[in-house]
């Protein structure tokens, strides 16, 4: 009895010390994993990093750094954590090519967060759509159409091809493209140009806009009309000039020509 009693107490002494190491590593390793997560929650809200993205991030942190603490807690025992790291290691290889899709899209997500190519308002061009931004998820952009249909992009679709960001800058050029007859006068076509911009307020001065003959076509000689206005205008203006270039060239007697094709026939003999 006295050898099973001298037994338990060298049992108890060994694995105590063991178990109270344990205890210590998961405790203080808990504490510090929290900290480090707290840390990183801070610094990416004083980056101005979305909200959910910091959410995210940190939880996943968190649980990667308890991962550890827990695998160096059951080390500390005397447990063989070697079968542990494979089994995670497996089973995050596994999981990694079960959302190999997700997980591009989530990495895409942190991307377009941290970079920022546009933001929510912003008119883009970006996975084959375009529209206003209305969201911009961890995994998928939210956009709206001119037309009021909402389209669900993946990140990655996004993020894999070219952004175009038409709110990104305050102003704007206009690129109209005017064809009108090679019996006209240029200069008179110039004129009549020149005073529909400067009647236009929303027009922009700095710039200044650009009329100038781009083509000798086949059917037209083609003005390029480029006035710059402000971001918020350009379709008004777009519209505007449009119609009152039509309407101008009317009452100057200036012709706009459409293609056409002389058709001539012979009588067979």
């Amino acid at each position: 009895m006295e050898h099973y009693v001298t037994l338990l107490k060298g049992w108890t002494v060994a694995y105590g010390i063991k178990i109270i190491a344990a205890l210590a590593i998961f405790i203080i390793g808990k504490w510090v994993s929290k900290w480090l997560t707290a840390v990183l929650r801070k610094m990416m809200r004083r980056s101005k990093v979305d909200e959910t993205l910091v959410s995210f991030l940190g939880s996943l942190t968190y649980v990667g750094l308890m991962t550890f603490v827990i695998i160096a807690a059951v080390g500390e025992l005397g447990i063989q954590t070697t079968s542990f790291v494979a089994i995670i290691g497996a089973a995050g290889l596994a999981v990694g090519l079960a959302f190999q899709g997700s997980l591009s899209n989530l990495a895409s997500g942190v991307l377009l967060v941290i970079f920022k190519p546009f933001k929510l308002g912003d008119f883009v061009e970006g996975g084959g759509v375009m529209g206003v931004v209305e969201e911009i998820g961890i995994f998928t952009t939210v956009l709206k159409t001119p037309d009021n249909k909402k389209i669900i992009v993946p990140n990655s679709k996004i993020t894999g091809g070219n952004i175009v960001n038409y709110s990104a800058e305050d102003k704007r050029r206009v690129d109209l493209v005017v064809g009108v007859s090679y019996e006209d006068n240029l200069d008179k076509v110039r004129r009549v140009l020149q005073d529909i911009i400067a009647a236009d307020n929303r027009i922009l001065e700095d710039p200044a806009p650009t009329i100038g003959v781009a083509e000798l076509a086949d059917s037209s000689v083609n003005f390029a009309v480029r006035p710059w206005v402000k971001t918020a205008d350009y379709w008004d203006v777009f519209f505007a000039l449009n119609e009152t270039i039509k309407k101008r060239f009317d009452a100057e007697g200036i012709s706009i020509p459409y293609p056409q094709q002389d058709v001539h026939l012979h009588k067979s003999v």
